[in-house]
Parts: C-alpha cells; sequence; structure tokens
C-alpha cells in the first residue's frame, strides 16, 4: 500500500501509518489481550517472507523493497481486520495470498488493482466464514483471563484450559446478529440501541472507534491522506443508517451503531484511502468514498454478509479508472479539439 505526501521516501510514509495504527492496536490489547500481537507478527513476518519470495522470483532487489516498509502496512492492516483469536494458519493465509496474488503478480507496488490486505481478508471471509465470523466475548474472555501461553497455545494448537469452554469464550459479531435478525424479520431496537462501548461492536466499539478516528485524524494532519475519501465514506453511511432507522427503528440500527462496529473507520481512513488503488481526483474521491458508504450499508442490511466494507472496497477499486476518467479536472489554457 502507499499513500499520498510530501515525505521523501516511501519508507517514511509507511512509518507514519504504521504509528497511526498504534492507537488502535493498543484498544485491541485493552480488549482482547496478546492475541493481537501474535496476530501481526505472524501477518508482519509472512508479509516479509512473500514479499522477498517474489522479489528474488521477479529478479528485483529484495532489500530495497523490504525496506519501505508496504509489506508491513499491509500485515498490519489485515491483522486488525480479523478475528484476534484467528487461528495461526487463517492469518498467513490471508497474508500469502494478500502479499503474492493481490500485490506481486498485479506487479508490485503501485501496480496492483485492488487492496491487497482486503483481497486476503475478502477470500478468508468466503472460505472460512465460521472462523472469520467469531470473535471473542469480552466478558467470558475477561473471566477466563487466558494468560500469553494461553493464548498461544489456543492460536496455534486450537487448545484451551479445561475450565475455559470455547462455545462461552467466542460469539457472532453483533453485525452478524443484527444481520440474522433483520433475515428473520425481528426487531432489532436492542441492537440499534445498545451501548456499543460497553458490548464491544464487532471490533471494539466505541472506544476502537475512536482509536481509528486518532489515527485518521494524524494522517490528515501528516497531509498522507486528503478529507475527500473518510468524509464521503462516514457521511454517506451514516446517511443511509439515518434514513432507515428514521422509517423503521425496530429494524434498523442507529447510524453510530453502523460507524462504531466493524470495519468502518478502518476503512474509512485507512483502506478506502490507498491512492494506488482508489480514485485520485477530488471529485472523485468524494464519489469513491461515498461509493463505498453507500455499499457497506446495502450488504450489511441486505446482503448475504454481515460486514461489507472489504467488499464495497473491492467492487470500487474495479471502478476507479471509470470514476477517474469523468472526474478529471478541467485543463485552463488548452482550447476545445474540433
Amino acid at each position: 500500500m502507499a499513500f499520498v505526501s510530501t515525505p521523501s521516501s516511501v519508507s517514511a510514509v509507511m512509518l507514519k501509518v504504521l504509528f497511526s495504527l498504534v492507537p488502535a492496536i493498543a484498544v485491541y490489547q485493552l480488549y482482547f489481550g496478546p492475541a493481537i500481537l501474535v496476530s501481526i507478527v505472524l501477518a508482519s513476518v509472512t508479509a516479509i517472507a512473500a514479499e522477498a519470495a517474489m522479489l528474488r522470483l521477479r529478479g528485483f532487489p529484495i532489500k530495497p523493497f523490504l525496506l519501505d516498509g508496504s509489506a508491513l502496512v499491509t500485515a498490519w492492516l489485515l491483522a486488525l481486520s480479523m478475528p484476534p483469536l484467528a487461528p495461526w494458519w487463517l492469518i498467513v493465509l490471508a497474508t500469502l495470498f494478500a502479499m503474492v496474488v493481490a500485490k506481486h503478480l498485479y506487479g508490485g507496488l503501485g501496480n496492483n488493482l485492488f487492496n491487497p490486505a482486503m483481497v486476503g481478508y475478502a477470500v478468508m471471509l468466503i472460505s472460512f466464514p465460521a472462523h472469520m465470523t467469531q470473535w471473542p466475548a469480552l466478558t467470558s474472555l475477561a473471566q477466563a483471563q487466558l494468560s500469553f501461553p494461553d493464548t498461544l497455545n489456543f492460536i496455534f494448537n486450537g487448545a484451551l484450559p479445561a475450565s475455559v469452554k470455547l462455545d462461552a469464550l467466542t460469539m457472532a459479531t453483533p453485525l452478524d446478529t443484527l444481520r440474522t435478525q433483520l433475515l428473520l424479520g425481528r426487531e432489532v431496537a436492542d441492537i440499534g440501541h445498545m451501548p456499543v462501548f460497553g458490548y464491544v461492536g464487532g471490533k471494539g466499539g466505541e472506544l476502537l472507534a475512536l482509536a481509528y478516528l486518532a489515527g485518521g485524524a494524524y494522517l490528515l494532519q501528516q497531509r498522507l491522506i486528503t478529507w475527500h475519501i473518510p468524509a464521503a465514506f462516514i457521511a454517506t453511511l451514516a446517511l443511509f443508517a439515518f434514513g432507515f432507522h428514521a422509517v423503521d427503528a425496530a429494524h434498523y440500527a442507529t447510524p453510530w451503531f453502523h460507524l462504531a462496529t466493524g470495519g468502518a473507520m478502518l476503512g474509512a481512513f485507512f483502506i478506502a484511502t490507498d491512492p494506488v488503488t482508489g480514485a485520485t481526483t477530488p471529485m472523485g474521491k468524494l464519489i469513491f468514498g461515498a461509493s463505498i458508504g453507500a455499499l457497506v450499508y446495502i450488504i450489511r442490511a441486505w446482503g448475504g454478509y454481515p460486514d461489507g466494507v472489504a467488499f464495497a472496497v473491492l467492487i470500487l477499486n474495479m471502478c476507479v479508472p471509470l470514476i477517474d476518467a469523468y472526474t478529471q479536472p478541467r485543463v485552463f489554457g488548452h482550447g476545445d479539439q474540433k
């Protein structure tokens, strides 16, 4: 991945992106314990190894590309998208697919059509939906008090202490519960009004959303991204949620629930803003971000998956050439060609 900015090197940009993710990692650590750190290490080692192998196969120098930090950015974003207690092989497979297929088979950094992290996530979600939609239940996790060795044993061997039941430890995310209730035609008012901070809305709730917002604000302050895509994404998602909630509050959740759950904030500030796979013109960025926000809500409300950030981003990645072609600013000083 890459971000448009004024720093002198790609590695300087990537280092700032990694730094902006630290608040979210800290919240994950607070909620879920050391599992997120294990996932980040697994994804990082796999990404670097895959990058080095593909560079060698393609005949490119290894050291300069490994030091640019782009592999680590993809790895961290992917690790933050996956369930905290995901088995090791799920993280490794997702990262390998992201680096080998989505990045290097398209020509490497700057040439990939699709966002690599979202490709890896989407492939795992389609292939292993049971593993990808089960997240730790915070109350049970707090009561279990898994130590670091216990966490490692579960991630690598699927084993837990005899006193801890797997069924009690994991649960469907609130988005998955919302989707199920909508399919059954049941009221979801309680979900729509739940205190997301207390129940953790899918990937950390309000505190995690605020952590991503803080990281996004840092990227904006450093001029690594512009406001267009995040603002259009968030505003459109909130507008759709507000409209349907206002019409039928019993069956559609509140705007804040949608913004604080799933990968909304992660997608708005860290995924959709990738300029390699995103729109580049000011108007194009607004259209790109708004379209992703609309698709996220449509998939959540009526699609086959509880969260739609990855699919929405990948679909709009395909539309970028058309969006940019029709939103090019007018070039002054040139007459119309007959």
